[in-house]
């Protein structure tokens, strides 16, 4: 188990963001937290430091409350390869996806009490009595009893979920039961995720938040995208002026690497294209094959100089996915099985996770560059792949899954798919978009208003104090 160092950050940048009744509510909030929390740590629990929405939220949400004069801090746990097999599986399941076929008997129960009881040892002689705990998602989740005994209040913090719990949803549910029951409070992200023996009483909804002022979001200016996308061998942009600067969680400043290597099936994107893009995990509930093949398959609905862009995180950076490797290879053999013309025009993008913040900067410059941003999820937990690009005003076609449904209006600030099946129907609703410019702006421009009504991260923030002053009252 290693702690990751979070640097503090002053919440007056955010609040700049917002009207006078939001900062006030947000300072008021700020002052409650620092009377219940004096002398207590906030602990985060999690698997991995990078590679994902949890850790990108971690980063951002640990930096405002320790600029706020709260002692947050983070801890990432140590597994083998067997463990995150296992909590990859339970992953899927709760989505009420098979993942890779394999069970979640007594064998798996003990691999997984096994490992984390090696990291439980770790926490105790970190965590006292009266500090909180919040434990993200089913890998920390067996950790919970071990706390609560050693007198810490423990919640877990879930991210993922399914609306409709079927047979494998129930089965990983029954899994996590003994853990998660006994945590002193849950928290979801939508009410639909909590299974049905949950006691709700102990329960509270907390949606994800996007940080405006991180790597990922922060304003970047045309010339500086255009240089980004060239320099790092993505796309063909012209040779004009533009830095290749990006500012780093901690405060130093990045310079873009030329790579050779990213485009891992097809070429560099032609500078006059138009770029639909999706960026996720390579993982089958993102369904990157189905994007590739609505794509490819439907290539005469589409305007001829739309190129189709596919992004994930370099499979060798995300130690706690191991079917990432297996997707990727997937789609690119479906790339190869294409014709000539669809080659030419789909191109899959490998990005670097050997620096984070270089990584971010280049999903920031893709999305800003996309004509469409496209999310065409099976299931899913939330989707800051969805928040991301609708704080840009990028017009976002997704499917109607999962947390998604929370964050589009469909028609008003981006487009739903009922039918993640539904291959031509998605193609249909991008060749719309691509079709009338003044719809991609209308949608656009209400995407980034309804990300800065309902998903900064003061609401967040204040979701958290009132939870926190419900165990802690004054």
């Amino acid at each position: 188990m290693r702690e990751v160092r979070i640097d503090p950050v002053s919440l007056n940048r955010l609040a700049r963001l917002l009207d006078a009744e939001r900062a006030g509510r947000l300072n008021n909030n700020v002052a409650l937290a620092r009377r219940i929390l004096d002398g207590r740590v906030v602990w985060n629990v999690n698997a991995t430091a990078s590679g994902g929405g949890v850790a990108e939220m971690l980063t951002t949400l640990l930096a405002y409350s320790r600029g706020a004069g709260v002692d947050a801090r983070w801890l990432v746990l140590d597994g083998n390869p067997r463990f995150f097999r296992i909590t990859k599986r339970l992953h899927n399941f709760l989505h009420g996806s098979p993942g890779d076929g394999g069970s979640l008997g007594e064998a798996e129960r003990a691999e997984y009490e096994s490992v984390l009881a090696g990291n439980l040892d770790n926490m105790l002689s970190l965590v006292r009595a009266g500090d909180i705990v919040l434990l993200h998602d089913p890998q920390a989740a067996g950790m919970a009893d071990g706390l609560r005994a050693a007198g810490a209040h423990v919640v877990w913090r879930c991210h993922i979920g399914r609306d409709t719990p079927t047979e494998l949803t129930d089965a990983g549910w029954d899994f996590l039961r003994p853990y998660v029951s006994r945590a002193e409070a849950t928290v979801f992200s939508r009410e639909a995720y909590g299974p049905r023996w949950l006691d709700r009483r102990r329960s509270r909804i907390i949606p994800p938040s996007l940080d405006p002022f991180s790597t990922k979001n922060v304003m970047l200016p045309p010339a500086d995208v255009d240089a980004t996308l060239r320099y790092a061998g993505l796309v063909d942009r012209p040779a004009e002026q533009g830095s290749l600067a990006f500012g780093r969680r901690d405060g130093s400043t990045g310079t873009v690497r030329a790579h050779g290597n990213l485009v891992v099936a097809g070429d560099v994107v032609p500078r006059d294209g138009r770029v639909v893009l999706q960026v996720s995990r390579w993982d089958r509930l993102k369904d990157m094959a189905g994007v590739l093949t609505a794509f490819a398959t439907n290539l005469s609905r589409l305007p001829s100089d739309t190129h189709l862009c596919l992004a994930g995180p370099d499979v060798l950076g995300v130690s706690d996915d191991p079917e990432g490797a297996e997707v990727l290879f997937e789609c690119v053999d479906l790339w190869k099985a294409l014709p000539i013309q669809a080659r030419q025009r789909v191109h899959l993008m490998s990005l670097p996770m050997d620096d984070v913040d270089e990584n971010a900067h280049l999903v920031n410059a893709l999305q800003r560059h996309a004509t469409v941003v496209v999310q065409k999820s099976l299931v899913e937990g939330f989707g800051l792949t969805v928040t991301e690009p609708m704080w840009k005003n990028r017009p976002v076609v997704a499917t109607a899954v999962g947390g998604i449904q929370d964050q589009i209006v469909d028609a008003e600030s981006g487009l739903m798919l009922a039918d993640p099946s539904d291959l031509g129907g998605f193609t249909d609703l991008i060749a719309g978009v691509l079709d009338d410019d003044d719809l991609a702006q209308r949608l656009g421009d209400a995407a980034g208003k309804r990300v800065r009504d309902q998903f900064l991260g003061d609401r967040h923030l204040i979701q958290y104090v009132e939870l926190f002053s419900e165990l802690l009252p004054e």
